[in-house]
């Protein structure tokens, strides 16, 4: 891979990964029609950490007391741990902690109810359908079905919904349509938000929420194929060193501009525009499936 494609896939990484047009499904096709099916997986861990960037700066202060308040959640069970056993065993009378006692706290139980399915169901596609070499048959198929939602996306009610009136069956769900979306064609984002809306989340939360809940997932899978970067096949030399961090700061970059314009685009209600987008593309990748 030369430093002319890392920054192209760093881009199309930046673009489908926040805006609802699926990133893998972009990097799959354009890997396979323009011969780079070689590229390592060093290249997609550091693709996706560069989005993560972006993310981190956006939502820095949302981020922030998520990291806070989850630590104290921390240090809340250990304190009602210690109060149960010297209450049960040492005739004491403590009263309980109660844990989830603010906005930011439910956030971070919700976000942790969301990945919990999220990583259940990226396990089994991994292995069902082979998502590190996918065919193109797969993301085409994916990119109709994330058409059809993007396209009754602007028609949902704004629900309403912030963290505190979300409920954890609300986060389970959303969870799922996040582990669907490992499929290379379904827009995480897109997904997500839809879902979201359905469950009756508030249209600004919902974007919100979609992105910050791709943090633990994605560092998940991640971590997952660190080992593998160490074998053989997957190691780099110094000069392709160079063109994946070029790649990882063009995803950060394009991705940051990508989240604000994101937040835009559903508050005026244009996500319509990118169903019409879906199905072009699929239609190309099924076309190029047939014609390869």
């Amino acid at each position: 891979m030369n430093f002319f494609e890392s920054i192209v896939l760093g881009f199309i990484q930046g673009v489908a990964e926040f805006l609802p047009v699926s990133s893998s499904g972009h990097l799959a096709i354009f890997k396979t029609l323009f011969g780079l099916e070689d590229v390592g997986l060093a290249f997609d861990l550091m693709l996706h950490l560069g989005t993560l960037i972006a993310v981190f700066i956006v939502y820095r202060s949302d981020i922030w007391e998520l990291i806070k308040e989850g630590l104290a959640i921390v240090a809340d069970c250990c304190r009602n741990t210690a109060r149960f056993c010297s209450n049960k065993f040492k005739g004491g009378s403590y009263e309980y902690v109660k844990i989830v006692s603010t906005a930011y706290r439910k956030f971070v139980m919700l976000v942790i109810v969301s990945t919990i399915p999220t990583g259940i169901l990226g396990l089994v596609f991994k292995k069902v359908f082979n998502l590190d070499h996918p065919s193109l048959i797969i993301p085409g198929i994916a990119l109709l079905i994330t058409g059809l939602m993007l396209s009754i996306v602007d028609d949902i009610p704004n629900g309403g919904k912030t963290p505190k009136n979300t409920t954890y069956r609300n986060a389970a769900v959303i969870g799922i349509a996040q582990g669907v979306a490992t499929l290379p064609g379904i827009s995480r984002s897109g997904t997500t938000l839809t879902v979201g809306l359905l469950n009756g989340l508030d249209r600004s939360f919902a974007v919100k929420y979609s992105f910050i809940m791709s943090i633990p997932a994605i560092l998940g899978a991640n971590i997952l194929e660190i080992k593998d970067m160490f074998e053989p096949a997957n190691r780099i030399s110094s000069g392709e060193f160079i063109n994946y961090l070029v790649g990882t700061a063009v995803a950060a970059v394009v991705g940051y501009i990508c989240i604000k314009t994101m937040l835009v685009i559903v508050r005026n209600k244009k996500m319509k525009y990118f169903s019409y987008y879906c199905f072009a593309m699929g239609a190309v990748a099924i076309a190029a499936y047939f014609i390869k």
